[in-house]
């Protein structure tokens, strides 16, 4: 069974991979905030998930694969970035504190409107989703440049980078499908209110941070 040795070798570098990007994501954002929402609604769970991760996936292949350098050739890309995140994330933060100062919503259990209002059509959902990972400049420099030049450090790199990209499913998943537990909490429309004035801060904290980089 010449394969096991190599097997068991691998799976330090796995767990390596699996440990940093799984810490890496774990921290609050705009995107990890924007899944629980839709978590706790219920709405379009699995496509957001799937988008997340496999957007993840997609970058940290791209930085394992060795185009880690990619903001050092393209010396503005990084900038475009950056203000793209800007003008998102204000955009966002600020919806989400106007419906906070509106409220008068719950989350229903049953029905075909479940959650804040009518249920936000797929595509929309989907394409919110890929604004808050693809125009956020810390998911290059936290998955193609940091987790890039890491995985060079282990042999083999593909098996670091699996190791990441699983992290990235597991959290994901956790996240989207865990946060029905405390769909019982967020029956009261005050605890709508107040999730969406805790997103509305953290998106507008982001977009100053980003700003002043």
């Amino acid at each position: 069974m010449p394969q096991i040795p190599v097997t068991l070798e691998m799976l330090p570098v796995l767990m390596a991979g699996f440990g940093l990007g799984f810490s890496l994501i774990m921290a609050i954002g705009a995107q990890n905030a924007f899944v629980l929402r839709q978590g706790l609604r219920g709405h379009h769970v699995l496509p957001i998930v799937l988008t997340c991760a496999l957007s993840d996936a997609v970058l940290i292949t791209v930085g394992v694969a060795g185009f880690g350098t990619l903001t050092a050739a393209l010396p503005w890309f990084e900038t475009a970035m950056r203000l793209g995140g800007v003008a998102f994330l204000s955009w966002y933060g600020l919806r989400a504190l106007r419906a906070a100062c509106t409220g008068g919503a719950a989350l229903e259990t049953e029905g075909p409107a479940t959650g804040q209002g009518i249920q936000t059509a797929l595509w929309p959902a989907v394409l919110t989703c890929l604004a808050f990972t693809w125009l956020n400049p810390h998911v290059y420099l936290d998955t193609v440049v940091l987790l890039g030049a890491i995985s060079a450090q282990y042999d083999p790199t593909w098996i670091f980078g699996l190791g990441a990209v699983l992290a990235s499913f597991v959290f994901f998943f956790a996240l989207g499908y865990g946060a029905r537990l405390l769909a019982p909490v967020f029956a009261r429309p005050r605890a709508w209110q107040v999730l969406d004035a805790m997103i509305g801060v953290v998106m507008l904290a982001l977009a100053l941070k980003l700003l002043l980089m």
